[in-house]
């Protein structure tokens, strides 16, 4: 695992559980800072209910990582402002391990991993998150994790053995035919519910109102026709999101963010544990602002929000 981030962790305990060695490589002088010990408090969804998990969860940090490694897997979960960093580090580290990035991104997926052996990539998506509070972390895992086709990359052995691993670990495996045009929706879909948070103080806020859950799906609307215009093909999902009336969106994702449910108490998590601040929050919005003035598409709605999330 690459860092010993929340996703990070939350699926290394669930590989590591079903019986895979897990490593985490950590920068040189945060093995100590780090420990190697995670409390966790945490609900696994594979489970009924999502049964909670309370553990002493003993790690392994490691702060060197060279190409004559042995590692079969390299799982790369660390913010999309950050990778560009992390796969410039990783790159002449490869050796012959599967890379599989396991997050989002904005940019094209291709130039995203182009320094990359692209035989070697696999694309994945979690269904998981939560925040640290020292050494504790609170969150959860779903059940359901996203893999999909991105430009070829994924049309290969290691993807199906990647996708094995999830399946034999107790996850579902939902797989998306065009995975960059998914991945950028899932992102204007966080920018959209990440941006009103911030509007009206926060997403604990933004799940007690359903007017402000209708105002984010109005942004996420706004937003999908710059998906076209970037080249993505847009869905079903998508859709959706354009035809159905705002009000009845709202109301629907409003039910879902606000019931007691193993989704509404991981977003809790995220923000109990404050990893939802208005740096990291306000990303989201403003790379959509920042592709939207470059290729000169109007964006109103999310502009006239701009000094809620601009730094």
């Amino acid at each position: 695992m690459f860092g010993r981030g929340t996703i990070a962790t939350l699926y290394g305990w669930a590989l590591e559980k079903a019986g895979h060695e897990v490593e985490f490589y950590v920068r040189p002088g945060r093995a100590a800072t780090l420990g190697s010990l995670v409390d966790l408090q945490i609900r696994d969804g594979r489970a009924r209910r999502g049964a909670a998990v309370v553990q002493h969860w003993p790690i392994t940090l490691r702060e060197e990582l060279t190409a004559r490694h042995d590692y079969d897997l390299i799982v790369l979960s660390v913010n999309h402002d950050q990778l560009d960093n992390a796969i410039g580090f990783l790159s002449p580290r490869v050796g012959d391990a599967t890379v599989l990035m396991f997050g989002n991104v904005w940019a094209e997926p291709s130039a995203v991993v182009s320094r990359l052996p692209g035989d070697q990539v696999v694309w994945a998506f979690p269904g998981g998150g939560g925040g640290f509070t020292g050494s504790t972390l609170r969150g959860g895992v779903l059940k359901n994790i996203f893999m999909g086709f991105c430009e070829g990359s994924n049309r290969t052995e290691r993807y199906q053995t990647v996708r094995a691993l999830f399946k034999d670990a107790g996850f579902s495996v939902s797989e998306q035919p065009d995975f960059r045009t998914w991945l950028w929706i899932h992102f204007i879909m966080d920018a959209g519910l990440l941006t009103q948070g911030l509007a009206v103080g926060g997403q604990a806020r933004l799940v007690a109102s359903r007017e402000a859950v209708k105002q984010s799906v109005l942004l996420v609307r706004e937003m999908i026709p710059l998906v076209q215009a970037r080249g993505g093909t847009p869905g079903r999902g998508a859709a959706l999101i354009s035809r159905v009336p705002a009000e009845l969106l709202g109301f629907l994702l409003h039910r879902l963010l606000a019931g007691k449910n193993l989704y509404s108490f991981i977003m809790e998590e995220v923000e109990r544990t404050g990893h939802m601040t208005r740096e990291s929050a306000g990303l989201y919005a403003r790379d959509v602002l920042a592709e939207a003035r470059r290729i000169g598409f109007p964006m109103p709605r999310l502009a006239s929000l701009e000094t809620v999330f601009a730094l």
